[in-house]
């Protein structure tokens, strides 16, 4: 049976898709068949993040409408094996993402993936809703501003109600933290909350902590997900999130402000 994460957050410009694209690519390099969903009805993101755009024939509301089936428009991922997406049309509005029609969708997904990832918009509205609603785990994405971890803490209180899980009394949705553009010479200043911080306030298990990095955009301008940027600081970090999502345990390695040479022999 497939597992249904949402990657969500309350604010945009997070780094939710980041996320979800490195996500997905981490689970497909593990070995396990991944589909990442781009619910961002109007905006689309996801296929440039993936490197895929120009290859974008039919899409997500395509297929609800019955214009195209599945295998139409899935996208196969060239450099990772096991990794496809499924692009979110750019000419629609999200009134176009039904109840019944996503439903049908996650479940046709089901039968041939262990891993869909879907790709939340932001905010709370309905395409955020229908992200979040069949999810089994949900990846809460925030910066360490109050602004940013204020609304995640609005989305913890929708995936606690409002979720086929709430509704039907079952467990509830596992909900992981990600950290996104962390700075700890910035926390040290005062300009930044801590980790610390936001995980009392949030109150759920931090899963990874990503730190400032030009390869982040660096890997969006070019079209590939971070994870697969392995000699990069952000991609290690999206590394270590994925092994610890499928239960490896690793030490969080981006909490402390990198030193030089003279700052190490000087230490203390």
């Amino acid at each position: 049976m497939a597992r249904i994460v949402v990657v969500t957050s309350g604010k945009g410009g997070v780094g939710k898709t980041t996320t979800s694209a490195a996500l997905a690519a981490g689970l497909a390099k593990a070995g396990y068949k991944t589909v990442v969903v781009d619910f961002d009805v109007g905006l689309r993101n996801l296929d440039l993040i993936m490197g895929c755009e120009r290859r974008v024939v039919y899409d997500f509301v395509n297929v609800i409408n019955g214009e195209a089936n599945l295998n139409q428009a899935l996208i196969r991922d060239k450099r990772v094996e096991g990794l496809e997406i499924l692009p979110a049309s750019q000419t629609r509005d999200k009134d176009a993402l039904t109840f019944e029609g996503v439903q049908s969708v996650l479940e046709g997904l089901a039968e041939n993936h262990d891993y869909i990832i879907c790709d939340s918009p932001a905010g709370i509205e309905r395409g955020a809703h229908l992200a979040m609603y069949f999810a089994d785990d949900a990846i809460v994405v925030t910066n360490p501003e109050v602004s940013s971890v204020r609304d995640s803490d609005r989305v913890l209180g929708l995936l606690a109600s409002k979720t086929r899980r709430a509704e039907q009394g079952d467990a509830p949705v596992a909900e992981h933290l990600v950290v996104t553009r962390y700075a700890p010479s910035r926390v040290g200043k005062g300009e930044m909350l801590s980790v610390e911080d936001i995980c009392e306030i949030l109150s759920i298990e931090l899963l990874g902590v990503v730190p400032e990095s030009n390869a982040v955009l660096n890997a969006s301008n070019a079209g590939v997900p971070v994870i697969l940027e392995d000699g990069t600081d952000a991609g290690q970090a999206y590394d270590d999130l994925v092994a610890r999502y499928l239960g490896e345990a690793r030490p969080q390695r981006f909490l402390n402000e990198k030193k030089g040479l003279l700052g190490r022999i000087f230490k203390g």
